[in-house]
């Protein structure tokens, strides 16, 4: 069989052509060689597919097998996953749109490093495919976006990338037959047949090594137990930040209509963590700093900040027990509409189909409807851009939104409480750390001294470790340094409760011991029985009987170990009944050799 591993998005992110086929469905559905095509989705939870699974034949009964990866977010959501299937690959294929400038240069600077890393010097063979013709021009239309796509990726850009990656380079200014079957399929087959000849090579010496012979034979070596795979878990931080909506906890801003009959409640951290106009009318951003005269206008015009200056001048923390900044919303359509834009905005600020839908049933009004759209548009745009979100990719606004908090990250802005830990202090917000941790929500909303303090001591963890705690709640995101690192933050995740952080941690240590030579984990001083320890401690259940497996399989290392004799003694029976090779093969072996000695002939296999 043929195993082919293709990433990337082929199409422009702004490219109004959504039904183009895919560059691997193309070269499947016009190939004269495949034949019997089935095509299936994976999914990381309901609704979301992370790739597309090709099953077909190729050169008449050779099995083709091809995963479709079009979206690059599985680097960052299942690092498991993507490793499986670049280890798995026998052809790697890239692919880009020559005119999403901004898509090219996120996979330049984060996802070839990770393909990299997977790879693992493999000498897999990798095309790298740049489709499409250049037409430069084309105006972003997203409110969000930063980036700037009137630039095309240049042939020699495309050159230099598969250079980095010893691969090889094609342009495909189309997908019709000429590009698809006579250059992009003539390259894939000729590495499908170097593969399938390397295979070819690789069976028959293992055939002839393996061919049996009148003599008597050694004992044979099974394999040694599979071991217990750990799954990620989907993220919830859209979720948790909606839920923080609904609740109205540590809600430090209040809009109200003109009469001031009713209130909506909100969080200033996560308005500005997407919109310039609230970081001008909290305070975070002065008028001075403001790029766009636009955005000052619609701010002095849509709000007023109820007692005094209408652009506060200090964004610093406030004790727990101030109420709510009180703004006036002096626009009373925008108003009425003002809950279904916060919910908008807190679900991840993505879904503009469904904010226009609920707006259009509320007012039932096409002109207050538009002008509603529009002022949402001015809010969210970013000063210099354009202001409309018209054929915006979903996932390209959700990544930006995501990241949008790091921004606040360790930083004293519209900080509410401050933690002490070991002589240093670090601010934080209250709002993301309720949001996104069960435990500090109890801790700030119960009967706590911490309820009410800003100041709050931590003891049990570095500042380090903490610091990549409190980055991973505010970014949904973490990235060890080390074996040694992740144990600690896997503790500290423990503590606090957060189980997706913890079960990161699981996986990053897993993968990294996975990857070690046999060599060094001999001269490693890196202490297995002492993670395996913290891990039953901590309660990391599918952690510690990962190590156990892992011990027991690597028996013959282990077990000349100093740190071998520190296992309890149901852990050591484990290991003993789990062991890798087993007592019984050992003693098969040595009954042969005594036979081989005995009847003073050569051994079959030396």
């Amino acid at each position: 069989s043929v195993n082919i591993v293709a990433f990337g998005n082929e199409r422009d992110g702004c490219s109004e052509d959504n039904q183009q086929p895919s560059l691997i469905w193309s070269y499947l559905g016009r190939s004269a060689l495949i034949s019997q095509i089935d095509s299936s989705l994976s999914a990381s939870h309901v609704g979301n597919p992370v790739f597309t699974e090709y099953q077909a034949c190729v050169f008449g009964n050779v099995r083709l097998v091809v995963h479709d990866c079009p979206v690059w977010d599985i680097f960052d959501s299942d690092w498991y996953t993507s490793c499986r299937l670049i280890g798995g690959a026998d052809i790697i294929v890239i692919k880009y749109s020559v005119n999403d400038k901004t898509s090219f240069q996120e996979l330049k600077d984060s996802y070839v490093p990770m393909v990299k890393k997977a790879l693992n010097h493999c000498s897999v063979p990798v095309i790298i495919s740049a489709i499409g013709a250049r037409k430069n021009g084309v105006p972003c239309t997203c409110p969000l976006c930063t980036s700037d796509r009137r630039s095309c990726v240049t042939t020699s850009e495309g050159v230099q990338l598969a250079k980095e990656l010893g691969a090889t380079y094609l342009e495909l200014h189309t997908l019709n037959d000429f590009y698809i079957q006579k250059y992009f399929g003539g390259v894939l087959e000729y590495f499908m047949i170097q593969s399938l000849n390397q295979k070819s090579s690789e069976k028959m010496k293992k055939r002839k090594k393996t061919q049996k012979c009148h003599r008597v034979q050694p004992p044979q070596l099974e394999q040694p137990e599979k071991m217990p795979i750990l799954k990620g878990e989907a993220s919830h931080y859209n979720a948790d930040l909606h839920n923080l909506l609904c609740g109205c906890q540590c809600a430090d801003v209040a809009f109200y209509p003109e009469d001031l009959s009713t209130a909506v409640e909100a969080h200033k951290i996560v308005l500005c963590s997407v919109s310039h106009l609230f970081m001008l009318l909290f305070g975070v951003k002065s008028p001075s700093d403001a790029h766009d005269a636009s955005i000052v206008q619609l701010a002095q015009s849509l709000f007023a900040v109820q007692g005094g200056d209408p652009f506060p001048s200090s964004p610093r923390g406030v004790p727990p027990c101030v109420p709510p900044v009180r703004v006036v919303v002096k626009d009373s359509v925008f108003g009425s509409c003002l809950p279904d834009i916060l919910h908008f905005i807190y679900s991840g600020a993505f879904q503009w189909e469904r904010l226009e839908e609920d707006i259009r049933k509320k007012l039932k009004d096409p002109d207050k409807t538009e002008h509603v759209l529009e002022k949402v548009k001015c809010i969210l745009k970013t000063p210099g851009k354009l202001n409309t979100v018209k054929d915006c990719k979903s996932h390209q606004l959700k990544r930006l939104y995501n990241t949008s908090l790091r921004l606040f990250f360790n930083t004293p802005v519209l900080a509410d409480v401050i933690f002490k830990i070991q002589g240093a202090t670090v601010p934080a917000h209250r709002a993301v750390l309720v949001a996104r941790c069960e435990v500090m929500a109890a801790m700030f909303n119960g009967n706590y001294l911490e309820a009410n303090s800003i100041q709050v001591p931590v003891y049990g963890v570095s500042k380090d470790t903490f610091l990549s705690f409190l980055e991973y709640l505010y970014t949904d995101s973490c990235c060890p340094a080390s074996i040694l690192q992740a144990m600690s933050l896997l503790i500290c995740a423990e503590m606090y409760q957060v189980m997706r952080l913890q079960h990161i941690c699981e996986l990053y240590i897993i993968t990294q011991l996975q990857s070690m030579p046999s060599r060094e984990l001999a001269s490693t001083s890196l202490s297995i029985v002492s993670l395996l320890k913290k891990a039953k401690f901590h309660n990391s259940d599918c952690l510690s009987t990962w190590l156990l497996h892992f011990i027991a399989t690597n028996y013959l290392i282990f077990s000349q170990k100093p740190e071998f004799q520190e296992l309890s003694v149901e852990e050591r029976n484990f290991v003993e009944m789990h062991r890798w090779p087993s007592n019984l093969y050992l003693k098969q072996l040595a009954d042969y050799r005594n036979y081989i000695h005995s009847q003073k002939c050569h051994c079959t296999v030396m």
